[in-house]
């Protein structure tokens, strides 16, 4: 005989109090002196300090007296364009191999190129599960943030290292669990069990027969938590205190600018990104002098530019340790030759003597099948 009684289904507790801190509260951190308007997720980056010895005094570099290559030989023009065809699986070697070379001539270019090394630093509170990592708040004085000591691994090459900054480690009660060491189940709003997916709650499925999936309760265990209503809290990782401590982050990046002068040969100036020139001047020191001396007033105008706007730029937000200027002469070639009464033209750049051939004259489509 059915009994109301029996059988009726559970309802969940109320759910975890909305109000619950989630994130870390204001007061959760000390006050360090020094490192006032270091937050959660980093406070931005520290201006240097203002250096307390005089900077040095940049150096003039000196002119170098050769400012010219030789251009290419034919032989070596057709040899590139050999070896560029042969690399193509859709070119001929027709135009290569029996193209006759009609004019050869040379525009080489200048490319400046102005890098500064730069070190920034920023600081934000982070924290950690506490197992009894040593607690060095208020013990001593805390190092400044540009007082902490660091080294790159060499000039012109970006890295970055995080540093504990010392005296500053402290135990908090868990702000997530209030010290409990574990957190409602959000999947199950802390209850242990949820309503019956086969029955919806009501205990039965037909009529008077019960549910056999949760034996009439109308509720079933909640999978995600194994029916406890609780998980380990994801913050102190059931620990009930976190060590919170501000750690340091130190850059070390290479910016550099590039400046190509314009060239009238009809090769695309991308085309040099990916070859290097023969260097001609060299200058490398704590802050570089504009070139001097230099026949190309492009390059003596950009780098009198460059060196301008990045010692203004850099200096603001970061230290900057080095500079180096480097100018090359890329040699490059252009080749016009005809091949079956058509004229044509190809380039010749670089060290590397790479080859661009917009107009090749002998080109196959390709099918894949």
């Amino acid at each position: 005989m059915y009994n109301p009684h029996e059988g009726q289904a559970m309802f969940a507790p109320p759910a975890p109090d909305p109000n619950a801190p989630s994130a870390p509260p204001a007061n959760l951190f000390d006050n360090v002196p020094g490192y006032e308007g270091t937050m959660i997720g980093g406070g931005g980056y520290l201006p240097p300090p203002v250096p307390s010895m005089p900077m040095p005094t940049p150096e003039p570099g000196h002119a170098h007296p050769e400012w010219n290559i030789p251009s290419i030989t034919e032989e070596t023009a057709k040899e590139a364009f050999a070896m560029f065809a042969s690399s193509k699986c859709c070119y001929s070697s027709g135009p290569a191999k029996d193209g006759v070379i009609t004019r050869m001539d040379a525009f080489n270019t200048y490319r400046y190129r102005l890098e500064t090394f730069c070190e920034s630093r920023s600081t934000e509170w982070s924290q950690e599960p506490y197992n009894g990592q040593p607690v060095d708040a208020f013990t001593q004085a805390v190092p400044g943030p540009w007082d902490i000591p660091a080294q790159p691994p060499g000039f012109f090459k970006d890295h970055t290292q995080v540093i504990k900054v010392p005296y500053t480690s402290s135990v908090k009660n868990c702000y997530t669990c209030l010290g409990m060491g574990r957190a409602p189940c959000k999947d199950c709003t802390g209850a242990g069990n949820k309503v019956c997916w086969v029955c919806n709650g009501s205990g039965y499925r037909h009529g008077d027969d019960r549910c056999s999936h949760c034996n009439g309760r109308g509720r079933e265990n909640c999978v995600h938590c194994s029916g406890q209503g609780s998980l380990q809290c994801q913050t102190c990782h059931g620990r009930r205190q976190i060590l919170v401590f501000i750690n340091l982050t130190i850059k070390w990046k290479n910016n550099q600018d590039v400046y190509v002068v314009e060239q009238a040969s009809g090769l695309k100036v991308e085309n040099l990104n990916n070859v290097s020139g023969k260097e001609m001047f060299k200058d490398s020191q704590y802050l570089v002098f504009p070139v001097n001396g230099f026949p190309d007033r492009a390059v003596v105008g950009a780098s009198e530019r460059l060196v301008r706007e990045h010692q203004a730029n850099y200096s603001q937000t970061s230290r900057i340790l080095q500079q180096r200027q480097t100018i090359e002469l890329i040699p490059i070639t252009k080749v016009s030759y005809s091949w079956k009464g058509k004229s044509c033209v190809y380039y010749v750049f670089g060290n590397e003597f790479k080859v661009s051939a917009d107009d090749y004259p002998a080109k196959c489509c390709c099918t894949i099948l």
